[in-house]
């Protein structure tokens, strides 16, 4: 991939841009509900989690009491409004893909709907191995819907396969994971928001 493939409309500095809150849901509510249940499927409900972009809302099952919940994020106001996080760090990944957390803290990564954003995605997915313990699971969930002044160019030149491919090769190129998998959530094909997934497992170290 080509550095023109990940410049975006808007190239002032992020932190201008995620500075107002948003204290809202970026899918709709058949799409969010689809998320958590697969959610309450697919992560370890007595593990350690790490919500990376995170905002006022983790889509996690609220009936399920995780060990705990870090929430990485851009916004403050969104992350202290999000009542399933147990920890909040603010950090801008454009800026630094580097996570000031220690290796394997962590027994799944939760990505949702904002993997367009990401300038560095391949430093970024490499992190998250690194903070992962072995075996554990990545899910990069996404949508139609995204903010077009942010989102890169080659994201917004494709259609849902192709993000999912996309996706799917920034695992690869991270050297951490093993074959990642596609799988279409979509709750209500024409009526609601479609909703993907793709996911991994970190190798055995």
């Amino acid at each position: 991939m080509k550095p023109e493939h990940f410049r975006r409309m808007d190239e002032t500095d992020d932190k201008i841009f995620y500075e107002q809150p948003r204290l809202v849901t970026h899918i709709d509510e058949p799409a969010c509900d689809a998320l958590s249940n697969y959610f309450r499927k697919h992560l370890p409900s007595t593990g350690d989690l790490l919500d990376l972009m995170s905002s006022c809302v983790s889509h996690l099952p609220w009936d399920v009491e995780y060990k705990s919940v870090t929430g990485v994020g851009m916004n403050q106001v969104e992350l202290d409004d999000n009542a399933q996080l147990t920890e909040r760090l603010v950090h801008d990944l454009n800026e630094d893909p580097n996570l000031s957390i220690p290796d394997q803290s962590f027994d799944a990564c939760i990505l949702t709907v904002s993997v367009q954003y990401l300038i560095h995605p391949v430093e970024v997915f490499r992190e998250i191995a690194r903070v992962l313990r072995p075996g554990c699971r990545c899910i990069i969930s996404f949508s139609n819907r995204c903010f077009p002044t942010k989102a890169i160019a080659l994201w917004q030149q494709m259609n849902d396969l192709d993000h999912a491919k996309l996706v799917g090769h920034y695992f690869n190129e991270a050297h951490a994971f093993e074959t990642p998998d596609f799988e279409n959530i979509s709750p209500a094909p024409g009526t609601s928001d479609p909703l993907f997934i793709v996911t991994a497992l970190t190798r055995q170290r």
